[in-house]
């Protein structure tokens, strides 16, 4: 430990100003002239989260674009009903893509709610902007931006950002945009994709055998959402083209998360056995038990994770109890509603790495805490 009056080491320094937030970096860099370089050297901001709503006010702009150069990793949150708060997010991915940065990922995070009729262009011109600029950014996310994302923007990352390894699209908007055309187009032009996040609608089985290419680099990660007319709507999936995925990357992991727009006809389309679903999430409008039961006798091998939003029911907690005892290999199940004691008894009994679960047996108010597994 350093006595008083001795100043510690600047590389010291800076591995502790990367674990601040924002706001006291910037105190820190005001203290003295060796606090200042720690606290604006590089290390300290690869890997960089700022809250638009709460962090920039009171920071210096010299003191901010002196650092921009040296994030390799943004995280950035902001609320779109706050003018503030919106503003200064594109105002930073402006700044950001004018420096021709050397940014490798990207994380876009709304909070809030967004404003009445706003379609989000204004934003997501600016990370339009970013793509183009930013040729060596491998991870884009985008799944919680409340904004319709189109053919354009993806075009734009197909073609800007040819080093992509990961890109999620599977956000929470009511109208899905992005066609399968840009899709396949996007897996022609970043061969290192490995993973890859859509609305059912932008997948195709032209894409499903573009992944399996013998030429692919191995592919981990498919995170499909139905949540949209547009998804209801999409063309199925015949289970040979999840097969041949399947054989060509056995490592690959896929997430189905199916919403109330999903008419049940639409939920048999989307459940092929051959699928190797690992993490499945059930909010139907319609039947729910019917797509455990099918869970629990072809996703054995895989399924890891659960969520189900459903009405409580006697055959709910037998179609649990199934697949408590056919998935062995689950870790994590959370069912919001409430389930009788045989259920949870199933779960601890035949699921032994299991680490965590919500299986409430009376009503509690909500928010349903998880419970872990020791």
């Amino acid at each position: 430990m350093a006595e008083p009056g001795e100043q510690l080491p600047e590389e010291v320094l800076a591995l502790i100003f990367r674990h601040l937030p924002l706001r006291d970096r910037a105190a820190a860099a005001r203290v003295c002239r060796a606090w200042a370089a720690a606290a604006t050297c590089s290390t300290v901001w690869h890997n960089t989260n700022i809250s638009c709503d709460c962090e920039l006010e009171g920071i210096q702009p010299q003191y901010l674009s002196a650092c921009l150069d040296h994030v390799q990793n943004l995280r950035l949150e902001f609320v779109p009903s706050r003018e503030p708060s919106r503003l200064a997010a594109i105002e930073l991915l402006t700044a950001l893509a004018g420096r021709n940065p050397e940014l490798r990922g990207l994380c876009l995070e709304c909070r809030g709610e967004k404003r009445l009729f706003d379609s989000g262009r204004d934003v997501l011109d600016a990370v339009h902007a970013l793509c183009r600029a930013a040729r060596a950014l491998r991870h884009l996310d985008l799944r919680r931006l409340p904004f319709t994302l189109d053919d354009a923007l993806v075009l734009q990352v197909a073609h800007g950002c040819p080093e992509l390894c990961s890109l999620f699209l599977d956000n929470s908007t009511l109208v899905g945009s992005v066609g399968p055309g840009s899709v396949l187009e996007l897996l022609e032009a970043c061969p290192c994709l490995r993973a890859l996040g859509l609305h059912l609608a932008s997948l195709s089985r032209t894409a499903l055998e573009a992944l399996a290419a013998p030429e692919r680099a191995p592919f981990e990660l498919l995170a499909l959402r139905c949540a949209c007319p547009e998804d209801a709507r999409a063309s199925p999936l015949p289970n040979e083209a999840w097969a041949e995925l399947s054989r060509r990357h056995p490592g690959l992991a896929v997430e189905l998360e199916l919403e109330p727009a999903l008419p049940a006809e639409s939920v048999t389309r989307v459940l092929q056995p051959a699928v190797p679903v690992a993490a499945l999430r059930l909010s139907l409008s319609g039947d729910t038990v019917g797509p455990v039961r099918f869970a629990a006798r072809h996703y054995a091998a895989t399924l890891r994770a659960l969520e189900v939003r459903a009405a409580a029911s006697a055959e709910l907690d037998a179609a649990l109890e199934e697949l408590a005892e056919r998935c062995a290999g689950l870790r994590e199940v959370h069912c919001f509603c409430v389930v009788r004691p045989s259920v949870l008894h199933a779960f601890r009994t035949h699921c032994s790495r299991l680490r965590s679960y919500t299986l409430k047996l009376t009503r509690e108010p909500h928010p349903w805490r998880p419970a872990l597994v020791a």
